[in-house]
C-alpha cells in the first residue's frame, strides 16, 4: 500500500496498516472525531502535542475553496440561463454540510502523512 492509498483509507502513516479513526463511518455524528490515541499495530502516537490537529484545518480549508472555485467555475460554465446567486449560494453551503466529516478526517489523515514517514515493522 503507498503513500496515497493509506491516506485515503485513513490508515497509520508509519505502517499503512493501523486504522486513525475508532468508527468507519462517515455519517456517525457522534463518533466522527473519535480517533486511536496510538497506532493498534505499530504503537505510533498520532497527536504529538496539544493542538497538533490544528493545522489539519488549514488543509480542510483549502479543499474546501478548491471545490468553490470549481463550482463557480461549472456555474458560469455550463449554466446558460442563470440561476439566481442564492440558489447556488445556498446550494454550496449544502454541499459543503455533506463533506464535512469526509474533509475532517480525510485532512487530519493528510497531516499526520505530512509529519510521519513509512517504516514498515519487520514481521
Amino acid at each position: 500500500m503507498n503513500k496515497l492509498e493509506a491516506t485515503v483509507k485513513l490508515k497509520c502513516p508509519r505502517c499503512h496498516e493501523g486504522e486513525l479513526f475508532e468508527n468507519k463511518s462517515f455519517f456517525s455524528w457522534r463518533k466522527l472525531s473519535k480517533m486511536h490515541t496510538n497506532c493498534s499495530v505499530c504503537g505510533l502516537k498520532y497527536e504529538r502535542e496539544s493542538g497538533f490537529f490544528y493545522g489539519a484545518m488549514y488543509i480542510s480549508s483549502i479543499f474546501n475553496m478548491m471545490f468553490f472555485v470549481a463550482a463557480t467555475v461549472a456555474y458560469y460554465v455550463y449554466f446558460d440561463v442563470r440561476v439566481d446567486w442564492r440558489v447556488y449560494i445556498w446550494s454550496y453551503v449544502g454541499f459543503t454540510v455533506l463533506i464535512t466529516p469526509l474533509l475532517y478526517r480525510l485532512s487530519r489523515s493528510i497531516w499526520l502523512e505530512i509529519f510521519n514517514d513509512y517504516k514498515p515493522q519487520k514481521k
